[in-house]
């Protein structure tokens, strides 16, 4: 039996973080330019970076499309890199599911550079979760401009602080 990915070995090896995460990552980067035969195509994202699937930036637009399963295995990388990373920067989430699967979700769209200098993270840290809540919400622009798409994702990620 295969799990809403698609994917028995992985759906064995997923812990708690993981079911809540990678299909609100998944949900929020989107899948975009499948074309009709299938094949997913670079793309630019808001901000204007040379993208493919489900938000994996590229040095050029000049790459061959991909697969839709390779898109997942690239979202899973990319996921698993994050994760890492916000383990390391702010490590006692890790008792926490549903916090980790929110700021990891923060950093899979925005990097770990970014959290490891906010106060978002000095209130992670700190366990301010109302002012948590606060910081992340601020996190909405792509580009220089506001964007519906990210105001409902941190909203979304604010719930689970």
């Amino acid at each position: 039996m295969s799990d809403e990915f698609g994917n028995e070995i992985l759906s064995a090896t997923l812990d708690a973080s993981d079911k809540v995460a990678l299909p609100l990552i998944k949900k929020w980067e989107g899948l975009h330019r499948v074309g009709r035969d299938g094949l997913v195509y670079p793309y630019r994202d808001p901000a204007g970076y040379p993208t493919i699937g489900y938000g994996t930036l590229l040095r050029s637009m000049d790459v061959q499309p991909i697969t839709q399963d390779m898109a997942f295995t690239l979202l899973y990388i990319k996921y698993v890199e994050a994760k890492w990373q916000v383990l390391q920067s702010s490590p006692h989430l890790a008792g926490d599911p549903k916090r980790l699967a929110a700021i990891t979700s923060f950093v899979y769209n925005l990097g770990i550079g970014r959290y490891r200098a906010s106060t978002l993270k000095k209130k992670v840290d700190s366990q301010d979760w109302v002012a948590a809540r606060r910081e992340i919400q601020r996190w909405v622009y792509a580009g220089g401009r506001k964007l519906n798409g990210l105001i409902a994702r941190r909203k979304e990620e604010a719930e689970l602080l």
